[in-house]
């Protein structure tokens, strides 16, 4: 008996290291939300790829004893619905966080399946939802808004192959199209479908990569918000609304 209950605490120890890991590395692996790289730049943006099914499994039933298997429901409104329907598709499916720039086709390219950072999640969903292609939309505001969007990468020119994966220009594009919604410490006022965008900096106010996903229909047992997002361990379903501090609020295609 002594034998078991010490194999246990072995098995818990060990998969509590591996969701620390996998979650510090979701941190570090944000970075390509944002400083994905042309390849004209020296350097190629290329982070966390060990991501497998069994360690998804393994984040997901950690993620679940966080959340609760409980969790309450929010009907969404019938404009959002297709939208949190779509999210919680990308639940299923297995990625790899994967942030390497890559040759589009235009309209409605995509990388890979298989692969995807924080902003294929929303980019994906909305497709899905409302066959709404942000490659297009942010493309075509670029080209004749150039100057209005983040500078942070030295571009000269808008790219189509990844300006649309970069979460400070999806903050931008969504504001320009006038769907920014305030930015509130009220776990109501963040509904099913809405989409949300962070630095992650613990709420220290200081510095923080970029982050995005979409509000689910479901609580934690505190009653905030779930998210359904890709933060490098594939998509998940947590609770991190105000975990990090938000720089964006959205509502898309009236949600």
């Amino acid at each position: 008996m002594f034998h078991d209950k010490f194999f246990l605490f072995d098995r818990v120890f060990v998969t509590f290291v591996v969701y620390r890991a996998v979650s510090l590395v979701g941190l570090l692996g944000c970075a390509a939300c944002s400083e994905a790289e042309t390849p004209s730049e020296p350097q190629i943006e290329s982070v966390f790829t060990s991501n497998s099914e069994q360690n998804q499994v393994t984040t997901s039933r950690l993620e679940s004893s966080i959340r609760g298997d409980n969790a309450r429901s929010v009907q969404p409104t019938p404009t959002a619905e297709p939208l949190v329907a779509a999210a919680r598709g990308r639940l299923k499916s297995i990625v790899v966080y994967d942030g390497r720039y890559m040759q589009l086709d235009y309209p409605n390219g995509d990388v890979p399946a298989t692969m995807g950072v924080c902003t294929d999640v929303v980019i994906r969903s909305l497709r899905k939802a409302y066959t709404l292609d942000l490659q297009q939309l942010v493309h075509e505001d670029m080209k004749t808004n150039f100057s209005a969007y983040p500078t942070n990468w030295g571009l000269t020119r808008p790219d189509k192959n990844i300006d649309h994966r970069r979460v400070p220009n999806l903050e931008t594009y969504f504001s320009r199209a006038e769907q920014a919604l305030p930015i509130t410490k009220k776990e109501s006022d963040y509904k099913p479908g809405d989409i949300v965008s962070w630095r992650l900096d613990s709420n220290s106010g200081r510095g923080g990569l970029p982050h995005i996903g979409i509000v689910s229909d479901r609580l934690s047992r505190s009653g905030t918000p779930l998210i359904i997002h890709n933060i490098g361990g594939g998509v998940e379903e947590s609770d991190m609304l105000f975990r990090h501090r938000i720089t964006g609020h959205f509502r898309v295609v009236g949600s």
